[in-house]
């Protein structure tokens, strides 16, 4: 099976590096100079754990090949559009413009009957607009178009795609779904379910999907704050709640609001499309305005930590990434933190293990960037710890004392030990926990039902 995805982004290299794993030959389209020359010298453009090895594997078996230009792409049975689908300025709603470029590009160079399928996020009826494109560009060939969203989570993203959870494949035409089928064929004969759907159920999954996931984060985030009121510690309530097999233990970790790529544009999107259908999703809109007041108080806590003043003193933020193990930094909590923190006359000092390179063309020319946690740490009177790095949660309260010059911790991911810092002097500020530490043992206890006694 030959497939040219176009568009060399994160989505395009992680799904054209795994079809390849799967037996697929592979031709990714990266018109970005800068961008195609890395690839060409066997590097990442963007950070994904395990994507660089499996990559140069693909391209030593020669199943896995890149070009610049579509035009340079061999002949496919399917081509795959891969590109970004950034929120619109001015109104939310997705910008398509890089997707109907690639599938006129494409229908140019066509050589043979083909399948285009998007990997892209799009809204409810753009398939039926492309394929509507096709009919008037190439109506001598026979073109299907067909939906196949991608449920990739960076940092996890290889798993996720050669062990998902589902495979869905929206089209009406009986050849489109059994070719897309063939090239997930070891997937399904693992026992991945495949469910086939039309085009715009399958647009609409990738959307309500991200919604719900999203849901969950907005929710747990204000238990949270709930949770500081009462005196009760969100982690509890989180695990409590997850154990309910109808809920689920994941996005339930309480945190500055949620980031990258995915959840800000779509949220923002679907709530566009929920209006534009005459069926407002009003749960969606209050999910972003939820997410965009939490983002921007995270600053606010910090400053309130400090003493409710910033102005010279040193704050060490670690982690700039949205989350960890990428280097996505795009509407991550941590960078409207820092540039707020700027603001309010503090000298910010940062570390990131992946996303420094990224943050240094974003982030004022006066935040200080740093090559380490212990050297971002050096004299600062706060330390704020923004992203989830294993790296950063291993830090102790011994390594802060011997460096920072202050003795206040805001752990917006909950991710070091509170008793520890506490009892080392620390002002400890962390997201739904009690001030102080806990006089119990909060890991859950498993009772026999003998230590059970029933009183009449």
């Amino acid at each position: 099976m030959r497939v040219v995805i176009i568009g060399g982004g994160y989505v395009g290299l992680v799904s054209g590096t795994c079809l390849a794993a799967l037996g697929a030959d592979v031709t990714v389209v990266e018109n970005n100079p800068a961008r195609f020359d890395m690839l060409c010298a066997g590097k990442m453009p963007v950070y994904e754990p395990g994507l660089e090895e499996l990559s140069a594997k693909m391209r030593g078996t020669r199943r896995l090949n890149f070009v610049s230009h579509v035009s340079a792409a061999p002949a496919a049975d399917i081509i795959c559009i891969a590109v970004g689908t950034p929120a619109r300025h001015g109104d939310g709603h997705a910008d398509l413009s890089h997707v109907f470029a690639a599938v006129e590009q494409a229908a140019q160079h066509l050589q043979q009957p083909a399948i285009f399928m998007t990997k892209s996020t799009v809204p409810v009826g753009t398939g039926r607009r492309i394929a509507a494109l096709l009919a008037e560009l190439r109506p001598e060939l026979a073109v299907h178009v067909a939906s196949n969203p991608e449920f990739l989570r960076e940092g996890a993203a290889i798993g996720d795609f050669m062990r998902p959870d589902r495979i869905i494949i929206g089209t009406d035409d009986p050849h489109a779904a059994g070719m897309l089928a063939r090239i997930y064929a070891p997937l399904i004969k693992a026992g991945v379910p495949l469910l086939q759907t039309s085009l715009e159920g399958a647009e609409l999954i990738k959307y309500a999907a991200n919604g719900f996931l999203a849901m969950k984060i907005a929710f747990v985030n204000e238990m949270a704050d709930l949770c500081e009121r009462i005196g009760a510690d969100i982690a509890e309530v989180a695990r409590g709640i997850g154990m309910d097999t109808r809920i689920g233990q994941q996005f339930l970790q309480a945190g500055p609001g949620f980031g990258g790529s995915c959840f800000p544009k779509d949220t923002l999107a679907l709530m566009r499309i929920a209006q534009d259908a005459g069926a407002p999703s009003r749960l969606i809109e209050t999910v972003v305005s939820v997410n965009d007041t939490r983002k921007s108080a995270m600053a606010s806590r910090v400053i309130a930590a400090c003493g409710n003043a910033v102005r010279g003193k040193r704050i060490a933020v670690l982690g700039l990434t949205f989350k960890a193990n990428t280097d996505d930094i795009r509407e991550s909590p941590a960078m409207s933190l820092v540039q707020r923190l700027m603001d309010e006359g503090a000298h910010v000092q940062v570390f990131d293990p992946a996303g420094m390179r990224h943050a240094r063309f974003q982030l004022s020319s006066g935040v200080k960037f740093h090559n380490s946690a212990m050297d971002a740490l050096q004299g600062a009177h706060a330390a704020v710890f923004a992203t989830e790095w294993e790296e950063l949660s291993l830090v102790t309260p011994a390594q802060l004392q011997s460096t920072m010059a202050g003795r206040v911790v805001v752990d917006l991911r909950n991710m070091l030990e509170q008793d520890a810092f506490v009892r080392s002097g620390f002002a400890y500020h962390g997201i739904g926990r009690p001030s102080q530490p806990l006089s119990h043992d909060p890991k859950s206890v498993s009772i026999s039902s003998a230590q059970i006694r029933l009183t009449a």
